[in-house]
């Protein structure tokens, strides 16, 4: 197609600019056609020159038919010309460039046509009737012909068609008023009518012509808009089915672990009951394990559904800051790391529930991923509200996996001194803050460790007191 990219159906902004982007495209796509028809229509005007000149040499004034000659050839090489600029600066370009082309050169077609229907001065009722008639069939050909070459651009078009008629008219009234001073005959009104009712006949062809083209291009511009929609639904539709056909083997596979680990035991336990103390343990891990994966299976199932109903509320984010320390701290000592917090008092607006296990998530990661140093939670004003930040000193994330880490299953390759989870926590976070729309971004250096940031509306309740800092170590 001659468009670069066609615009995807929308709200109604986005209609009004598909009715935009597709008139300008079945214009720019009219003016080419047009310009197509220009050099065949040129090479055919300049094969009857030699005609007219023939069939008037002996009958018409010669310096007359040599002025008229001479004028048509210039006008000839004239419109040679300004088909070889279009195709050589305009033919590739969008519609702006069309319509400048058009504004600009436009003229030149009723120029072409006046200059043709100005052969009428030199045999209207001067010549004898035959070679009248040749002269007068060749002005009605050139005419017929001007609908199937011209109408594709209606203004070029119009302009020939009625430079032709007004000048064959003028010529005929030249000869009827002043070389021949008598009201003229029958037969030459009978002929003025007759180039009325054909001016007419033509120019509504002409018209008509134009918009049946017109619909035609639009039904082109609406199926090729409606193949670019169904390839990219196609493509989206694949991709989700790869990606469910990946997420199931994933699922499978780390499912399949801490079931046959307790399959093991049990097995274990069956042949040695007296080491019940020791399998016990190890039992209680892997059905945690079975019953993280499936928590975390349901929340994704719920979230891609759509089930989740957020509700907002007022979050006052010491309290929830509190909370979480209280909940992960135990984790992060039991690794010998140091778990900070540093939040100043204020409220966002937001799903206490679904922020905590948001946030609970983040710190979850961190602490997975953190050999030695600490992770810290901090709040700070932001933008348009407040800030909250989880930092780490772990291993980092390289810049060609920080967009793949959002996905089901993803897991980088495996650090040394780090845990290894079954890589749904961040997907978790990403469809979190889908649901409660804040913003998530993150920073990460490979060995230094990473920064994830969430953004937050804050709750305006008039008692919003930024300059408070709490801190908890």
């Amino acid at each position: 197609m001659d468009s670069a990219a066609l615009p995807l159906p929308g709200d109604s902004r986005h209609v009004m600019a598909d009715i935009a982007a597709r008139d300008d495209w079945v214009e720019a796509k009219l003016t080419r056609n047009f310009m197509r028809n220009a050099r065949p229509a040129l090479n055919s005007a300049a094969s009857v020159i030699p005609v007219i000149v023939v069939v008037l040499y002996n009958n018409v004034n010669h310096f007359a038919l040599f002025s008229w000659t001479l004028a048509a050839v210039l006008l000839m090489v004239m419109r040679y010309r300004v088909v070889r600029i279009y195709h050589r600066d305009y033919a590739g370009s969008g519609i702006v460039q069309q319509r400048a082309f058009i504004a600009r050169y436009g003229w030149t077609w009723t120029l072409g046509a006046v200059v043709w229907g100005s052969s009428m001065f030199l045999y209207f009722r001067k010549a004898p009737v035959f070679e009248q008639f040749i002269c007068m069939i060749v002005l009605v050909g050139m005419a017929g012909f001007a609908v199937g070459a011209f109408a594709a651009c209606l203004r070029c078009f119009l302009g020939y068609i009625n430079g032709l008629a007004y000048t064959i008219l003028a010529a005929m009234a030249w000869s009827v008023a002043i070389e021949r001073p008598f009201p003229g005959t029958a037969t030459t009104y009978a002929l003025v009518l007759l180039v009325l009712i054909y001016w007419s006949a033509v120019r509504m062809a002409g018209q008509r012509l134009n918009r049946v083209q017109r619909s035609n291009l639009e039904l082109q511009f609406a199926n090729a808009q409606l193949i670019a929609s169904l390839t990219e639904k196609t493509r989206v539709a694949l991709e989700a089915v790869e990606a469910k056909n990946r997420f199931i083997a994933s699922a499978a596979h780390d499912l399949r672990q801490p079931v046959h680990a307790l399959s093991l035991y049990a097995d274990w336990l069956r042949a040695e009951p007296e080491l019940v103390l020791q399998i016990t343990p190890k039992i209680v891990q892997s059905t945690q394990a079975v019953n993280e994966l499936f928590n975390s299976l349901f929340d994704l199932a719920r979230l891609d559904a759509s089930v989740v109903e957020v509700n907002w509320q007022r979050v006052d984010l010491p309290s929830l800051v509190g909370e979480l320390e209280l909940q992960y701290a135990p984790l992060a000592k039991e690794k010998g790391l140091d778990l900070r917090t540093h939040v100043l008092a204020g409220a966002a607006r937001s799903d206490p529930v679904l922020l905590k296990r948001l946030l609970g998530n983040l710190l979850s990661n961190a602490i997975r991923h953190t050999e030695r140093g600490g992770v810290l939670l901090a709040v700070r004003p932001g933008e348009d509200g407040w800030r909250m930040e989880v930092w780490d000193t772990g291993v980092g994330i390289a810049p060609e996996h920080q967009q793949a880490i959002f996905q089901e299953f993803y897991r980088v390759a495996r650090h040394n001194g780090t845990e290894e989870g079954f890589g749904l926590g961040l997907a978790i976070v990403r469809r979190l803050c889908e649901a409660l729309n804040h913003r998530l971004s993150m920073k990460s250096n490979l060995g230094h460790g990473t920064v994830f940031r969430l953004d937050m509306e804050a709750f305006d309740d008039g008692e919003l007191a930024r300059g408070r800092a709490y801190r908890h170590y």
